[in-house]
Protein backbone atom coordinates (compact mmCIF):
# COMPACT_ATOMS: atom_id res chain seq x y z
CA UNK A 1 0.00 0.00 0.00
CA UNK A 2 1.44 3.35 -1.00
CA UNK A 3 1.55 6.29 1.38
CA UNK A 4 2.11 9.87 0.34
CA UNK A 5 3.40 11.07 3.70
CA UNK A 6 7.18 10.97 4.02
CA UNK A 7 8.49 8.71 6.73
CA UNK A 8 10.66 10.43 9.30
CA UNK A 9 14.08 8.79 9.39
CA UNK A 10 17.44 9.44 10.90
CA UNK A 11 20.03 11.14 8.70
CA UNK A 12 22.34 8.78 6.85
CA UNK A 13 25.60 9.41 8.67
CA UNK A 14 28.44 7.20 9.94
CA UNK A 15 27.59 7.94 13.57
CA UNK A 16 24.32 9.36 14.80
CA UNK A 17 24.47 11.83 17.68
CA UNK A 18 22.28 12.05 20.77
CA UNK A 19 21.11 15.46 19.57
CA UNK A 20 19.97 14.02 16.24
CA UNK A 21 18.02 11.24 17.95
CA UNK A 22 16.43 13.76 20.30
CA UNK A 23 15.36 15.93 17.34
CA UNK A 24 13.88 12.92 15.55
CA UNK A 25 11.92 11.98 18.67
CA UNK A 26 10.50 15.51 18.95
CA UNK A 27 9.58 15.47 15.26
CA UNK A 28 7.86 12.11 15.55
CA UNK A 29 5.98 13.15 18.68
CA UNK A 30 4.69 16.27 16.91
CA UNK A 31 3.63 14.21 13.89
CA UNK A 32 1.65 11.78 16.05
CA UNK A 33 -0.10 14.46 18.11
CA UNK A 34 -1.16 16.48 15.06
CA UNK A 35 -2.45 13.67 12.86
CA UNK A 36 -5.56 11.50 12.81
CA UNK A 37 -4.36 9.39 9.88
CA UNK A 38 -3.63 5.67 10.12
CA UNK A 39 -1.04 6.06 7.36
CA UNK A 40 0.83 8.53 9.56
CA UNK A 41 0.89 5.92 12.33
CA UNK A 42 2.28 3.35 9.88
CA UNK A 43 5.00 5.81 8.95
CA UNK A 44 5.51 6.51 12.63
CA UNK A 45 6.28 2.88 13.42
CA UNK A 46 8.87 2.76 10.65
CA UNK A 47 10.39 6.02 11.86
CA UNK A 48 10.52 4.75 15.43
CA UNK A 49 12.32 1.60 14.26
CA UNK A 50 14.91 3.87 12.58
CA UNK A 51 15.25 5.87 15.77
CA UNK A 52 15.92 2.70 17.74
CA UNK A 53 18.67 1.91 15.23
CA UNK A 54 20.20 5.26 16.17
CA UNK A 55 19.79 4.47 19.86
CA UNK A 56 21.58 1.16 19.27
CA UNK A 57 24.56 3.08 17.87
CA UNK A 58 24.61 5.33 20.92
CA UNK A 59 24.31 2.43 23.35
CA UNK A 60 27.24 0.68 21.68
CA UNK A 61 29.57 3.69 21.84
CA UNK A 62 32.72 2.93 23.89
CA UNK A 63 31.92 5.88 26.17
CA UNK A 64 28.66 4.18 27.20
CA UNK A 65 30.14 0.76 27.91
CA UNK A 66 31.24 1.78 31.41
CA UNK A 67 28.74 3.49 33.69
CA UNK A 68 28.67 4.83 37.22
CA UNK A 69 26.53 3.33 39.97
CA UNK A 70 23.98 6.11 39.45
CA UNK A 71 23.80 5.42 35.71
CA UNK A 72 23.54 1.71 36.43
CA UNK A 73 20.55 2.30 38.71
CA UNK A 74 18.82 4.38 36.03
CA UNK A 75 19.51 1.70 33.42
CA UNK A 76 18.10 -0.96 35.75
CA UNK A 77 14.88 1.02 35.97
CA UNK A 78 14.64 1.46 32.24
CA UNK A 79 15.33 -2.24 31.71
CA UNK A 80 12.30 -3.07 33.82
CA UNK A 81 10.15 -0.76 31.71
CA UNK A 82 11.55 -2.23 28.50
CA UNK A 83 10.05 -5.61 29.40
CA UNK A 84 6.60 -4.02 29.58
CA UNK A 85 7.18 -2.32 26.22
CA UNK A 86 8.21 -5.62 24.61
CA UNK A 87 5.05 -7.25 25.96
CA UNK A 88 2.97 -4.36 24.62
CA UNK A 89 4.49 -4.61 21.12
CA UNK A 90 3.98 -8.37 21.11
CA UNK A 91 0.34 -7.98 22.17
CA UNK A 92 -0.25 -5.33 19.51
CA UNK A 93 1.18 -7.60 16.81
CA UNK A 94 -1.33 -10.27 17.82
CA UNK A 95 -4.15 -7.71 17.96
CA UNK A 96 -3.37 -6.41 14.45
CA UNK A 97 -3.29 -9.98 13.12
CA UNK A 98 -6.72 -10.69 14.65
CA UNK A 99 -8.07 -7.42 13.29
CA UNK A 100 -7.01 -8.37 9.75
CA UNK A 101 -8.94 -11.64 10.01
CA UNK A 102 -12.05 -9.87 11.30
CA UNK A 103 -11.93 -7.27 8.51
CA UNK A 104 -11.62 -10.05 5.93
CA UNK A 105 -14.63 -11.84 7.40
CA UNK A 106 -16.55 -8.56 7.56
CA UNK A 107 -15.92 -7.96 3.86
CA UNK A 108 -17.24 -11.44 3.08
CA UNK A 109 -20.40 -10.76 5.12
CA UNK A 110 -20.99 -7.45 3.33
CA UNK A 111 -20.62 -9.09 -0.07
CA UNK A 112 -23.27 -11.63 0.92
CA UNK A 113 -25.53 -8.85 2.27
CA UNK A 114 -25.55 -10.79 5.56
CA UNK A 115 -26.26 -7.95 7.97
CA UNK A 116 -26.39 -10.20 11.03
CA UNK A 117 -22.96 -11.70 10.32
CA UNK A 118 -21.54 -8.25 9.57
CA UNK A 119 -22.87 -6.86 12.85
CA UNK A 120 -21.32 -9.81 14.69
CA UNK A 121 -17.95 -9.04 13.11
CA UNK A 122 -18.27 -5.37 14.05
CA UNK A 123 -18.90 -6.41 17.65
CA UNK A 124 -15.88 -8.74 17.52
CA UNK A 125 -13.68 -5.90 16.27
CA UNK A 126 -14.99 -3.59 18.99
CA UNK A 127 -14.39 -6.16 21.73
CA UNK A 128 -10.88 -6.81 20.44
CA UNK A 129 -10.04 -3.09 20.43
CA UNK A 130 -11.46 -2.69 23.94
CA UNK A 131 -9.42 -5.65 25.16
CA UNK A 132 -6.26 -4.25 23.58
CA UNK A 133 -6.73 -0.92 25.37
CA UNK A 134 -6.28 -2.70 28.71
CA UNK A 135 -2.64 -3.36 27.83
CA UNK A 136 -1.86 0.35 28.05
CA UNK A 137 -0.82 1.42 31.51
CA UNK A 138 -0.40 5.00 32.68
CA UNK A 139 3.01 5.38 34.26
CA UNK A 140 4.55 8.41 35.89
CA UNK A 141 7.43 9.93 33.95
CA UNK A 142 10.72 9.64 35.80
CA UNK A 143 13.38 12.28 35.40
CA UNK A 144 16.72 11.01 34.13
CA UNK A 145 19.94 12.95 34.30
CA UNK A 146 21.78 10.60 31.95
CA UNK A 147 21.23 11.58 28.29
CA UNK A 148 21.15 8.03 26.92
CA UNK A 149 18.61 6.91 29.53
CA UNK A 150 16.54 10.02 28.88
CA UNK A 151 16.43 9.20 25.16
CA UNK A 152 15.41 5.61 25.88
CA UNK A 153 12.66 6.83 28.22
CA UNK A 154 11.34 9.35 25.69
CA UNK A 155 11.40 6.77 22.89
CA UNK A 156 9.47 4.31 25.05
CA UNK A 157 6.81 6.88 25.95
CA UNK A 158 6.42 7.93 22.30
CA UNK A 159 6.12 4.30 21.29
CA UNK A 160 3.30 3.75 23.78
CA UNK A 161 1.57 6.96 22.64
CA UNK A 162 1.86 5.95 19.00
CA UNK A 163 0.40 2.48 19.55
CA UNK A 164 -2.42 3.82 21.72
CA UNK A 165 -3.29 6.51 19.15
CA UNK A 166 -3.25 3.89 16.41
CA UNK A 167 -5.67 1.69 18.31
CA UNK A 168 -7.97 4.67 18.88
CA UNK A 169 -7.99 5.52 15.17
CA UNK A 170 -8.71 1.92 14.19
CA UNK A 171 -11.63 1.80 16.62
CA UNK A 172 -13.13 4.93 15.05
CA UNK A 173 -13.19 3.22 11.66
CA UNK A 174 -15.72 0.74 13.00
CA UNK A 175 -17.44 2.29 16.01
CA UNK A 176 -18.52 5.84 15.08
CA UNK A 177 -22.20 5.92 13.99
CA UNK A 178 -22.85 7.22 10.47
CA UNK A 179 -19.16 8.04 10.02
CA UNK A 180 -17.41 4.68 10.10
CA UNK A 181 -16.76 2.67 6.94
CA UNK A 182 -19.17 -0.04 8.02
CA UNK A 183 -22.02 2.23 9.07
CA UNK A 184 -21.83 4.07 5.75
CA UNK A 185 -22.09 0.74 3.98
CA UNK A 186 -25.21 -0.19 5.97
CA UNK A 187 -26.98 3.15 5.66
CA UNK A 188 -26.23 3.47 1.93
CA UNK A 189 -26.63 0.06 0.37
CA UNK A 190 -25.60 1.32 -3.06
CA UNK A 191 -22.24 2.35 -1.63
CA UNK A 192 -21.33 -1.07 -0.25
CA UNK A 193 -18.93 -1.83 -3.12
CA UNK A 194 -17.12 1.46 -2.53
CA UNK A 195 -16.98 0.86 1.20
CA UNK A 196 -15.66 -2.66 0.60
CA UNK A 197 -12.75 -1.10 -1.27
CA UNK A 198 -12.12 1.12 1.74
CA UNK A 199 -12.24 -1.91 4.02
CA UNK A 200 -9.64 -3.56 1.80
CA UNK A 201 -7.51 -0.46 2.21
CA UNK A 202 -8.02 -0.65 5.97
CA UNK A 203 -6.97 -4.30 5.88
CA UNK A 204 -3.74 -3.37 4.10
CA UNK A 205 -3.10 -0.61 6.63
CA UNK A 206 -3.51 -3.00 9.56
CA UNK A 207 -1.16 -5.48 7.89
CA UNK A 208 1.34 -2.64 7.53
CA UNK A 209 0.90 -1.83 11.22
CA UNK A 210 1.45 -5.46 12.11
CA UNK A 211 4.69 -5.56 10.13
CA UNK A 212 5.80 -2.27 11.67
CA UNK A 213 5.14 -3.52 15.19
CA UNK A 214 7.08 -6.69 14.41
CA UNK A 215 10.08 -4.74 13.14
CA UNK A 216 9.94 -2.45 16.16
CA UNK A 217 9.80 -5.47 18.48
CA UNK A 218 13.03 -6.81 16.98
CA UNK A 219 14.75 -3.44 17.44
CA UNK A 220 13.65 -3.35 21.08
CA UNK A 221 15.05 -6.82 21.68
CA UNK A 222 18.35 -5.76 20.13
CA UNK A 223 18.49 -2.65 22.33
CA UNK A 224 17.73 -4.70 25.42
CA UNK A 225 20.55 -7.15 24.66
CA UNK A 226 23.00 -4.27 24.25
CA UNK A 227 21.90 -2.71 27.54
CA UNK A 228 22.23 -6.07 29.31
CA UNK A 229 25.79 -6.31 28.02
CA UNK A 230 26.57 -2.96 29.65
CA UNK A 231 25.01 -3.95 32.96
CA UNK A 232 26.79 -7.29 33.01
CA UNK A 233 30.22 -5.80 32.31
Amino acid sequence: MAFHLRSISLPSRPHVSETEVEQELHSLEASISSSNSISTMCDGLRSLANIYDGLEEIICLPSNQVCSSQQRNMLDGEMGCSVELLDLCSNMQETFAEMVVIIQELQAALRKRDDAAAQAKIQSFTRLAKKARKHFKKTAKKAASDKMVMLLTNAREICISLLESTLHLLSKQIEMPKQSLVCKAFYKKKAIVCKEEQLQELECSIEDLQNGAGDLFRKLVQNRVSLLNILSS
